[in-house]
Formats: structure tokens, C-alpha cells, sequence
């Protein structure tokens, strides 16, 4: 599941089997029918399949490349071994319909949609997993009942994230946003290939939760994102959050992999010598940054100037947002403020 492929045109094959394959760009891929509980159609599914090379060795800090063909039928009818925060991965869900999955060397697409028969260019609606741009897994989202209940494709992306995916340098050595530019890349492969799962490449939403908000809001804004989509849902973060724009916390990452911090260069080659394991122990919650290209100018800037192409938008807070953490991050705030003396001393009530 370590490899990264983005699936291009193709032809429905075997659209009304329970084991359908489509031919893409890159090779052919099998998927399966899954049956919606509460409905009588059935969803296609495709998962695994690559938009992109794996970002590996060089590759990592650099921005997404094209994927290489494979031969014979790539099986994409589960999921890629559980992929780390260096993979990227899109799955597509459609009502009776293609579902699929992108595995990318920390991306890949899963793709969900309706039967095919009588889906000829149906809407295609594309999720941006939120975590804090840290943690989170495109695999953890089923658009299957979406596909089913509201007949769209369903598209679900995975990117690089945290260190991996938005550590920059501020310079020419790593310049940041890797993660955004796995979307962006995740975002032309549908451009190029939904069609041939049975999505209509002229009526792409995107949307996302949190940290996929933020991301949703971002290609709102950025001039390489622009054409790629022609809608957009914000759930509970936009662009213009406090954390979304930090400054990059070069002696952070320095520090807690033990790299030295002679200049960008050095750290760079040393960050790219590390094993997957070493990098992940040195995750952290990194922002995007102003990198001149996915960001030309601070977003606050480019929506008071008005220097992006608007699309139809829909902002909002979703209910309960982050109360799942909120147990959990009083449970440890009290254990730590109760000492290990204190805690075996009963409490008494007056």
C-alpha cells in the first residue's frame, strides 16, 4: 500500500458485475459491489488507487509526481495496508455505481458512486479528511451511503501529513505544502479520470471537516487549484484560523530528530535520511505556509484583495465538532494538576 499512482481515463467494463474492472491511464483495476443498507441499489467500489509515485527518498519534500502504469488488474477491492501520514490515498463512492481508492505513497483515492448503468455524469463530491493536518486516514471515511442515498461520486483523498506533509525550510530547499499539493495533485486526477467511473468532471464539489476545511478554504484561494473544482463545503475551519498560518518551526524539527540545523540544505538531506519510524516520531502539528505558488500571499490577503476565482460556497460548524477530544483532554489537564501524592489522598465532602 506504499505506492502512489493516479488512475487516468478509462472505459466502464463490467459495469453491472459484482466484480467490475475499469480501464485508467495507468492500468486496469478491479473493484466490488457493495450494498447499501436502508436502499435497493448497490455502490461500486474501487480502492487503492494510486494518483501519484510514492513520495519517497528524493521525493520526500517535493511535490507529487505522476504515477508509473502497472500491468495486469490492480486489486481494489480493499484497502492498502494501513498507510503512514507519507502516504497519500483517494477512495471513490457511486451510487450503484464505481467506488475507488488511490493509494499514493501517502495518497491514494477511494471512489464510491451508484450502479454505473444510468450514471453518466453524475455529481462527483471529493472529502478532505480532517486531523489537524497530522493525523487522519481517507481509508476511515465510507462514502458508500452517500453515494447511495444522495447519488453522487463519492471521492476520498489521502495526503501527506504533518512533518512529511508541511515541513518547510522557508527557502528554495523545502518550500512547504506538500500535503496541499497532493490534494491539488488528487484533485487533477479526477479532472482526468472520474469520467470513466461515471462523475462528470464539470460538477466536482469538495469538502471537508476541521483541518479539511482549512484545506477546502485554501484551494478557494490558490491559483493552482483553480478549475480543479466548481463547489465548496467548509465544516468547522477555514483558511483564516490562527494555527493555519504559524511560523515554521525549523528548530522544533531540528531538535526532535536529531538532525543538526547547520542550514536548510543540511536539514533537508537529513530529514530524507531518516526512516518513516524516526519522522513519526517527530510528528507534529506543522501549518501550511505562504509558499509563493499553492499560497501566493497570506490568505488573509488574498481574500481581502479578492484575488481568487469565488466558487458556490458553503461555510459552517458542525455539531459536537472536536467533543470527542474534549473527555480525554480534560481527563489528562486533571490527572496532571492532582500529583501522584494528592491522588491517593480520599477527598472528603462537607
Amino acid at each position: 500500500g506504499g505506492d502512489n499512482t493516479n488512475s487516468l481515463g478509462g472505459q466502464l467494463i463490467g459495469q453491472d458485475s459484482a466484480s467490475p474492472i475499469r480501464t485508467t491511464r495507468t492500468g486496469q483495476v478491479r473493484g466490488s459491489l457493495v450494498h447499501v443498507r436502508g436502499t435497493d441499489v448497490g455502490v461500486h467500489t474501487f480502492l487503492g488507487i494510486p494518483f501519484a509515485k510514492p513520495p519517497l527518498g528524493p521525493l520526500r519534500f517535493a511535490p507529487p509526481e505522476p504515477p508509473e502504469s502497472w500491468s495486469g488488474v490492480r486489486d481494489g477491492t480493499s484497502h492498502p495496508a494501513i498507510l503512514s501520514s507519507a502516504r497519500l490515498q483517494l477512495s471513490l463512492h457511486q451510487n450503484l455505481q464505481p467506488v475507488f481508492s488511490v493509494s499514493f505513497g501517502g495518497s491514494h483515492v477511494r471512489y464510491s458512486s451508484k450502479h454505473a448503468e444510468a450514471r453518466e455524469g453524475g455529481t462527483v463530491m471529493v472529502w478532505i479528511h480532517g486531523g489537524g493536518l497530522v493525523v487522519g486516514m481517507a481509508s476511515m471515511y465510507d462514502g458508500s451511503m452517500l453515494a447511495a442515498f444522495e447519488d453522487v461520486v463519492v471521492v476520498t483523498i489521502q495526503y501527506r501529513l504533518g512533518v512529511l506533509g508541511f515541513f518547510s525550510t522557508g527557502d528554495k530547499h523545502a518550500t512547504g505544502n506538500w500535503g496541499y499539493l497532493d490534494q491539488v495533485a488528487a484533485l487533477r486526477w479526477v479532472q482526468q479520470s472520474i469520467s470513466h467511473f461515471g462523475g462528470n468532471p464539470d460538477r466536482v464539489t469538495i469538502f471537508g471537516e476541521s483541518a479539511g476545511g482549512i484545506s477546502v478554504s485554501s484551494h478557494v484561494l490558490s491559483p493552482m487549484s483553480q478549475g480543479l473544482f466548481h463547489g465548496a463545503i467548509m465544516e468547522s475551519g477555514v483558511a483564516l484560523l490562527p494555527a493555519s498560518s504559524c511560523p515554521v518551526p525549523l528548530q522544533m524539527v531540528a531538535n526532535l530528530s536529531a538532525c543538526d540545523r547547520v542550514d536548510s540544505k543540511a536539514l533537508v538531506d537529513c530529514l530524507r535520511g531518516k526512516s518513516e519510524e524516526e519522522i513519526l516520531a517527530t510528528n507534529k502539528i506543522i501549518p501550511g505556509v505562504v509558499d509563493g505558488a499553492f499560497l501566493p500571499r497570506h490568505p488573509q490577503e488574498l481574500l481581502a484583495s479578492a484575488d481568487f476565482q469565488p466558487v458556490p460556497s458553503i461555510i459552517g460548524i458542525n455539531n459536537d465538532e472536536f467533543g470527542w477530544i474534549v473527555p480525554v483532554a480534560l481527563s489528562t489537564s486533571m490527572s496532571s494538576s492532582i500529583g501522584p501524592a494528592s491522588s491517593r489522598t480520599p477527598s472528603h465532602r462537607t
